[in-house]
């Protein structure tokens, strides 16, 4: 994707409950929205984000809805 035509850019990978895997990246639109793109298997459980994001950019993508995929824990 490229930031000089109106898509977005990937500015952080989310990283998966293993530690070390890659499940999803995190995106920054030029209208300064983010949004979460997953890898080819869906939706998993996060564990962190690398680099880490502002408090307010993690709440935007729900960050702690993100950890909670798959718990069964709706809130």
């Amino acid at each position: 994707m490229d930031d000089d035509k109106g898509e977005g850019v990937a500015i952080a990978n989310l990283i998966g409950t293993d530690g070390d895997s890659i499940v999803g990246w995190v995106y920054r639109w030029t209208t300064g929205a983010h949004a979460v793109m997953w890898d080819v298997h869906g939706p998993q459980p996060v564990s962190e984000i690398r680099p880490d994001l502002t408090a307010e950019q993690k709440q935007e993508i729900d960050f702690d809805g993100l950890k909670r995929i798959g718990s069964g824990d709706s809130k």
